[in-house]
């Protein structure tokens, strides 16, 4: 009897450090002119990847806007509620699982993260707005049972000007959506992001900086995070979550991770080698660790065989060395 709970035990350990090892191994998913077709998504299950990233989006005129456009006829299929639905659909139907991640953007690409209204009233017309919008994701999110909403993206001015607004909306979302909460914030906006207690993860777009040097070795990355990791860590702990990179990736371009975060025109050299640098060194530091869930990569066009390609600097690592890096990764979790 004793070597039957004896061998009990063992078990229970196996199957629940397996269980720690389950990773978000993920792509965001951009969306597109178009409906998304089967063969769209069987480039995601080749990547070996997990879940996709979801994302609809709310059109502002201004960063001192206080309206939100949205799912309206004139945006792209994709952006609108009805496109995320279809999108969400056929992405299940495979077995992918999906966050969605309904996300603002500013006329010009302007940054979300100072977007900051003038007077009381247009802080109240934003709140007005905000809810509209991602309440009608967040009930879209309950209709379809994705099994996490990320609740904003990179609105840092938003949350420090109106904490009380947040702590409010997080309980409203949570009366029509059942699932898993996340933010994504910024890398230098996540510590001083006021509710990660009321989500159920830490949610970052890692675009933190780690080298000056044109093709950075693995080695030099990995040094790069460590103090950027120990802080990541010690959030996640002080908040007993775990972390999701709700964003990662990185250009395929010289100085790649210099300023990770640059999304402008910037035309530094080709560099494919950096970029699979980067990568293999972020799977590296962080995919071991059991307070870390996973994350998405930057970024996945749903007409892969017309999406980066050699010449490409940009973030997406489709058609590139980077891509072999991320199936490679992902497939190691697969069991």
């Amino acid at each position: 009897m004793k070597k039957i709970w004896l061998l009990f035990l063992c078990c229970l350990q196996f199957c629940c450090s397996g269980e720690a090892q389950k990773k978000i191994n993920g792509i965001s998913f951009v969306a597109s002119r178009e409906e998304v077709v089967q063969t769209h998504v069987d480039e995601v299950i080749r990547l070996n990847a997990n879940s996709a990233a979801v994302m609809p989006f709310g059109f502002m005129r201004e960063t001192t806007s206080p309206e939100i456009s949205y799912n309206t006829d004139r945006q792209w299929f994709g952006e609108t509620k009805k496109g995320a639905k279809q999108y969400i659909e056929l992405l299940q139907k495979n077995g992918v699982a999906v966050m969605l991640k309904p996300q603002i953007w500013v006329w010009k690409g302007e940054f979300t993260g100072t977007i900051t209204m003038q007077t009381e009233e247009q802080w109240k017309q934003l709140e007005e707005s905000y809810d509209s919008f991602i309440l009608t994701y967040a009930n879209l999110a309950q209709e379809t049972e994705v099994p996490i909403l990320c609740i904003g993206t990179e609105l840092e001015k938003f949350v420090e000007n109106r904490p009380e607004y947040w702590q409010r909306l997080i309980p409203k979302i949570r009366k029509v959506y059942t699932g898993k909460l996340t933010y994504a914030a910024n890398w230098d906006e996540y510590k001083r992001t006021p509710f990660w207690k009321q989500l159920d993860y830490i949610g970052i777009d890692a675009y933190f900086p780690l080298s000056e040097t044109k093709t950075p070795t693995i080695e030099e990355l990995r040094k790069g995070w460590q103090p950027w990791k120990l802080k990541i860590e010690e959030l996640a702990k002080a908040n007993d979550k775990q972390v999701l990179f709700t964003e990662f990736g990185y250009r395929s371009m010289d100085f790649t991770a210099k300023k990770p975060w640059l999304v402008d025109r910037t035309e530094e050299g080709v560099n494919l080698q950096a970029q699979v640098n980067a990568k293999k060194a972020i799977f590296q530091e962080f995919w071991q660790e059991d307070w870390f869930a996973g994350g998405y990569v930057w970024k996945w066009f749903i007409q892969h065989e017309k999406s980066g390609g050699a010449s490409d600097n940009r973030f997406t690592p489709q058609n590139k060395p980077a891509q072999k890096v991320i199936e490679s990764h992902y497939k190691s979790f697969i069991e």
